[in-house]
């Protein structure tokens, strides 16, 4: 680079004195130059650095897509589990509602089976109560029965039995005892 400045300057003086092309008024090739110049050595300095930190950017963007595309990837297998779960949804909610009516239905004849014998077993009390009401009502009629022809009899003796009666069936019973004790 160095040459190429020395170069450049010697053409130039060379030339300083017919007015030349690059010495043009508005032109002024000594602004390019130093252009050129200032540039290369930013180059020179700046190309490792900026090297480096290009390279280090560009394994953060690849770094950076390569997650993003395991990302997608995870998405799209989630999405198809997801699918596919959607898809098996409708024959899980059939396979629901077929075992719920079964379930109902064996509820259904649980009921009838515990109703029946429920009912069964309220009729076999209910004979046993009245069979035992009947015998209790037996028992207070042949009572009231038996009361009521005491009380008949007493009523026919106390209307139908005059004193000589009395007597006479006194004396017998008398004469019974007597008779008993010999």
């Amino acid at each position: 680079m160095f040459v190429t400045l020395s170069t450049i300057l010697l053409f130039a003086q060379e030339s300083a004195a017919s007015s030349p092309w690059y010495n043009y008024p508005g032109f002024e090739a000594w602004k390019f130059i130093n252009l050129f110049l200032f540039v290369g050595a930013l180059i020179l300095l700046l190309r490792r650095p900026i090297g480096q930190t290009m390279q280090a950017r560009r394994a953060a963007i690849r770094k950076e897509l390569m997650r993003a595309q395991e990302e997608r990837n995870a998405a799209l297998a989630k999405l198809e589990e997801v699918n596919v779960r959607l898809a098996r949804l409708d024959t899980e909610v059939a396979a629901l509602r077929t075992q719920s009516k079964q379930e109902a239905a064996q509820e259904r004849e649980r009921i009838a089976r515990t109703t029946e014998e429920e009912a069964r077993k309220l009729r076999e009390q209910t004979q046993r109560e009245i069979e035992s009401v009947g015998k209790a009502a037996r028992l207070e009629l042949r009572r009231y029965a038996a009361e009521q022809s005491v009380e008949l009899a007493e009523q026919l003796l106390k209307r139908d039995l005059r004193p000589t009666d009395d007597d006479r069936l006194l004396h017998d019973y008398i004469e019974e005892l007597g008779g008993v004790q010999h």
